[in-house]
């Protein structure tokens, strides 16, 4: 199957949009940036492109992201949880949790919220992802509508560009939160 075909070629394309969006950038502008005809641009960001490694290469300098944040296949905006594991008492453990894909400034912050407690957030700036981790208690948090329960340990990660809230209930959170926004311009 050639990548114009496939899946890839398609998650390509909305990479590149979505990226060339974040950053207020028309896709004219982006075509000149990277030296592409419009209409390659324009195949390339409906999928129906077969993008040479060069014409991606292009494309990366020009949106100022790394190429592998064009070759992301899942939705970064989705609701995702991790649920704690149990280390391997006998040495350490290491577990990936998470990765932020490169274009990002990013904020750690940690959250202490009391028993019977919580907030509102509101919207970050567009492309934003929020990821929290429960560092001890329990709370209900995520976007509007979307809410989840998480204990210690657990890990959730949600487009933060959206009305979002975090709730205890009779116990205290402590939450480690990391917000990753596109660097504009």
């Amino acid at each position: 199957m050639s990548l114009a075909c496939s899946s890839l070629a398609a998650a390509i394309g909305r990479q590149i949009r979505l990226r060339r969006e974040q950053r207020g950038m028309s896709a004219a502008e982006l075509s000149r940036r990277a030296g592409l005809a419009k209409a390659t641009l324009s195949g390339l960001e409906s999928g129906r492109s077969n993008p040479t490694i060069d014409t991606l290469e292009a494309v990366a300098v020009a949106l100022a992201v790394p190429l592998t944040d064009l070759l992301v296949q899942r939705d970064q905006g989705a609701v995702q949880v991790v649920r704690a594991t149990d280390g391997d008492e006998s040495g350490p453990h290491r577990e990936l949790l998470r990765r932020v894909s490169g274009g990002h400034q990013v904020e750690i912050w940690r959250l202490r919220l009391p028993a019977h407690s919580g907030f509102d957030g509101v919207p970050h700036a567009p492309g934003t992802l929020e990821q929290l981790m429960v560092a001890a208690g329990r709370l209900s948090a995520g976007p509007s509508g979307e809410q989840v329960e998480l204990g210690a340990g657990d890990l959730l990660a949600f487009a933060g560009d959206v009305a979002h809230s975090y709730r205890t209930t009779s116990e205290a959170a402590d939450v480690t939160v990391v917000l990753a926004s596109p660097l504009i311009g």
